[in-house]
């Protein structure tokens, strides 16, 4: 391949939503730290401890070229008047609500921020056009799909959340206004994503919390071992680099619409028990003492899919990468950082 991936254009802005979140901070601080100007926007929404998006925050502050804008997606004047002042030339939509659970109890949140937030960022890209718009999907729009691994290309009309089906309209409307309006996008579906100063709504923060509450970790796979669910883990590092190299990589206009999905994912999904048993172990060695989980099972929860396992063969093909972090070597960094985070040493 004759284009570089590494090398990113730092006279160009990127905007990036959701950069108070997990995905979006970490995206910002290697973009900052190859001196590109970052404009990030966050509605900074208490979903989790709102702490852990300023702590992000907070080490964002010190790059000179970082601005933030505290602003929710789905107001559709303070997303037009970003576009207008900072005029963005690549902009990575991370802003969203998530969580599969959480969409049965809250829809309201999820049509406001991923549907009609989404809606907004196009239409901004639109009236203020930009060189590529990546955003964010999920894993979760295979939703019951039996056939493993996933391919970009496989059926995806039968979500089993709510959360899953506005992913997927995100990638409908997001080919609609490629085909209409020419606007480079490329979709990025999510495989469980885990690393320090995650996510305390995914499972391991939450075994992590439990243990040290000196509360047992709830299990939803009915403690069927032979049956266990799996999960396509994949390292906050990889997500990022899968990211940055696509950002400058966007999809050819002269298609009939410049739109591509990607899988980011490990390609090594891991039976749950075996993660689970290995956060142990990283536990273990970070507090230099053993670690057990005390563990209730219980049935899968409603919109959980047994299995999640991406193919990255399009991915590979398209920038020369696929995520490789061992579960091993990414949970070390996150117990590590936890301990340290919230003082358990």
């Amino acid at each position: 391949m004759t284009q570089d991936f590494n090398q990113l254009d730092n006279k160009k802005t990127y905007l990036i939503t959701g950069a108070a979140g997990f995905v979006g901070f970490f995206l910002s601080k290697k973009l900052l730290e190859q001196g590109c100007k970052v404009v990030g926007i966050d509605n900074l929404n208490n979903y989790y401890d709102v702490n852990l998006k300023h702590a992000r925050l907070e080490l964002l502050k010190p790059y000179d070229k970082f601005a933030f804008i505290k602003a929710d997606i789905s107001d559709k004047e303070a997303i037009t008047n970003v576009f207008e002042t900072y005029k963005p030339n690549i902009v990575v939509n991370l802003a969203a609500q998530a969580g599969v659970r959480y969409s049965i109890e809250n829809p309201d949140a999820y049509i406001q921020s991923n549907v009609v937030g989404f809606y907004n960022i196009l239409e901004a890209c639109r009236h203020h056009p930009v060189e590529h718009l990546v955003y964010a999907s999920s894993s979760s729009v295979y939703g019951a799909n039996k056939k493993v691994p996933f391919e970009e290309t496989d059926f995806v009309d039968t979500p089993v959340s709510l959360y899953a089906s506005t992913k997927k309209s995100n990638e409908l409307m997001a080919y609609t206004y490629s085909h209409l309006y020419k606007i480079p996008a490329t979709g990025l579906r999510f495989f469980t994503v885990y690393g320090p100063l995650g996510r305390p709504d995914m499972a391991y923060f939450g075994f992590a919390n439990k243990y040290f509450e000196g509360k047992p970790i709830n299990i939803f796979n009915n403690g069927d071992f032979n049956n266990d669910l799996y999960r396509d883990f994949t390292f906050i590092d990889d997500i990022v680099e899968g990211i940055e190299r696509l950002m400058s990589n966007p999809p050819a206009i002269g298609e009939m619409a410049p739109h591509k999905v990607f899988n980011i994912g490990n390609n090594s999904p891991e039976k749950l028990m075996v993660f689970i048993e290995t956060l142990e172990k990283c536990l273990s060695k970070s507090l230099g003492k053993e670690v057990l989980f005390e563990k209730v099972f219980e049935p899968i929860k409603p919109g959980d899919v047994p299995a999640t396992y991406a193919s990255t063969e399009l991915l590979e093909k398209a920038i020369g990468f696929k995520p490789k972090t061992s579960i091993e070597a990414g949970l070390q960094q996150f117990t590590n950082w936890y301990c340290e985070y919230y003082n358990k040493k």
